[in-house]
């Protein structure tokens, strides 16, 4: 019987020593571990510096333990590895305890790992809870220990770990969340790093700061037991105030930060290095678009508007602002950039522009008559008709039957090249309601097409990245001004600008009046389904737009309604 328990015993004692050499003889190597690669992080700033939005994993600088405010390690240790200093790699009292409360509730509610095997884990291996998993952590947490001093050690837990947001490291933690080195932490903000370990994407200050401090209170409970900190300290630290000022971090933008990182790799191709993105986008502008853009949809509800978007350029296609949406979170679809959408009567003003180009004057006569093409039988909105009228009239009014014989008159092909030189990217079918804009448009490529008149007839290209550069300084990109190119005859965009001007003084435009000049198009679509505002100050240009994702008419919003008033808010904002 003896001799049988012997060879049970030796058997399970090869075959467990098998096992271990097995999973230790298939690590990973660990200095390919060490500098295995990841997606480098993108940071897109505004004009002022500020930022907008961060992309990728942000790593930190590598910050010695000894730079830290030592109750930064005290904290984490007090609460992730009260044994730290004590034990060689593995703490036996804590896996016996975990154990124990795991079989008590049948399943994994705690866990026995120390600093040291959560380091071979992040540095080395995956987060897969297998059993052979689990051995390489304990090996690699023993060659660590071998290695490594404490300190060492720590200071790699730290540098390395995950702390939410897609940052790594505590430093970079600590500018993610508080807007301040980790050399610089209180004892509060030193808490809630160390809290968030437990579950960085619940207990960082961005997913709840309420959440966060209460998960802190936990740390510096563990800190008073772990004697090191009184109890007057932890009641002061309660108290504290966390990050700096985040005043100049920039509210909302997050369209414009997608539009703009997925252009990113067109000007520098892929890369391996942390980059920064100075754009051209003005906080003020965009967060107070934001905010106009969504409060007035909200306002009108009930007259079934339940989406927007806004571009605003300055004359030469630099975005200012842009709102792709009312709510980016539900929806990150970018209506300024990707929707196609009708643009109704703002279209017109390439009918016009045309024809200045090709002979006519403002005050030449176009009639505004019954038209039968082919038995498509359009009106004007109220249904009348108004004889002979200037073209600066018809464009002021609006009227559709003088627009849709004077595009005929000039040509539609020449309307549509026209179109496509000024920055209409779209499809424009040779029909005759593209006099009427029926077919669809991008908004951005709406104001796009108004700079150039704006500008004095000069192409625009629409660009936000002014220079792009990497960690340390280097510069990778930086954007040159474009040549000038002619696309409009100079007495042409001054008389459209006029004839512009006049829409908004004299006509469909009034709600979009300003104290200073203003130049615009209203657009509305058939049964209400899109409206419009594109018009231009001296000093940006803007494009609004409204209406349902789902192409739903809205109930009387036209271009002269609400699209009109969003504009004129949006630059009051620009004086």
């Amino acid at each position: 019987m003896f001799w049988l328990l012997f060879k049970f015993f030796m058997f399970l004692v090869i075959t467990l020593g098998t096992y271990v050499a097995w999973c230790f003889f298939t690590l990973p190597d660990m200095e390919k571990a060490i500098n295995r690669t990841r997606q480098p992080s993108t940071m897109i700033i505004a004009e002022n510096g500020n930022e907008i939005q961060s992309f990728g994993n942000v790593y930190s600088e590598v910050v010695p333990l000894e730079e830290l405010p030592p109750y930064v390690a005290d904290a984490v240790i007090s609460t992730e590895d009260r044994r730290f200093y004590s034990h060689f790699g593995f703490d036996i009292v804590s896996f016996t305890r975990a154990m124990i409360v795991n079989l008590w509730h049948r399943s994994y509610v705690q866990g026995g790992s120390t600093i040291t095997q959560q380091v071979a884990k992040n540095l080395f291996l995956t987060s897969n809870k297998t059993i052979k998993r689990k051995v390489q952590e304990l090996l690699l947490a023993f060659w660590l220990e071998n290695k490594l001093s404490k300190e060492q050690i720590l200071t790699l837990y730290l540098n390395r770990v995950y702390l939410g947001s897609g940052t790594y490291g505590i430093e970079a933690a600590s500018q993610k969340y508080f807007q301040k080195s980790s050399r610089d932490l209180n004892l509060l903000e030193a808490s809630i790093i160390a809290g968030m370990l437990k579950a960085p994407s619940r207990y960082n200050p961005i997913a709840g700061e309420e959440r966060a401090r209460e998960r802190a209170a936990v740390v510096l409970d563990n800190m008073v037991k772990n004697d090191k900190i009184t109890d007057e300290q932890r009641k002061n630290a309660l108290k504290m105030k966390i990050g700096e000022d985040v005043s100049y971090k920039v509210e909302g933008g997050e369209y414009f930060a997608d539009w703009v990182y997925g252009e990113v790799n067109d000007y520098i191709g892929e890369r391996d290095v942390d980059i920064y993105v100075a754009t051209t986008l003005d906080q003020n502008l965009q967060e107070k678009a934001e905010k106009i853009l969504r409060e007035m949809i909200a306002a009108n509800k009930k007259r079934n508007v339940t989406q927007g978007a806004v571009v605003v350029l300055d004359k030469q296609g630099a975005v200012k602002a842009m709102v792709g949406g009312v709510d980016y979170y539900k929806s990150q679809f970018n209506r300024a950039t990707q929707a196609l959408r009708q643009p109704g009567s703002s279209f017109k003003m390439f009918v016009y522009l045309t024809a200045l180009e090709n002979g006519y004057s403002p005050n030449d006569v176009v009639y505004d008559v019954p038209v039968d093409i082919k038995g498509w039988k359009p009106q004007n909105i109220d249904k009348k008709y108004y004889g002979e009228v200037t073209l600066k009239t018809a464009l002021a009014k609006s009227l559709n039957l003088a627009t849709i014989n004077l595009s005929e008159a000039v040509g539609r092909s020449k309307i549509i090249r026209q179109a496509k030189r000024m920055g209409i990217t779209t499809t424009i079918e040779n029909t005759p309601s593209l006099a009427l804009g029926a077919f669809e448009v991008k908004v951005i490529d709406m104001a796009v097409a108004y700079a150039s008149v704006a500008n004095g007839g000069y192409a625009v290209w629409p660009h936000a990245i002014q220079e792009i550069y990497s960690r340390d300084g280097y510069q990778l990109y930086m954007r040159e001004p474009d040549e000038p190119t002619r696309i409009i005859i100079d007495y042409a965009a001054e008389e459209m600008t006029e004839m512009l001007e006049r829409v908004i003084n004299e006509g469909t435009g009034k709600r979009a009046r300003l104290p200073f000049f203003a130049a615009g198009k209203t657009g509305t679509s058939q049964d209400n389904r899109d409206a419009w505002f594109v018009g231009f100050t001296d000093k940006y240009v803007a494009a609004v737009w409204v209406g349902n994702d789902d192409n739903t008419p809205m109930k009387g919003i036209g271009g002269s309604g609400l699209p009109a008033q969003i504009w004129q808010k949006i630059m009051s904002e620009t004086d």
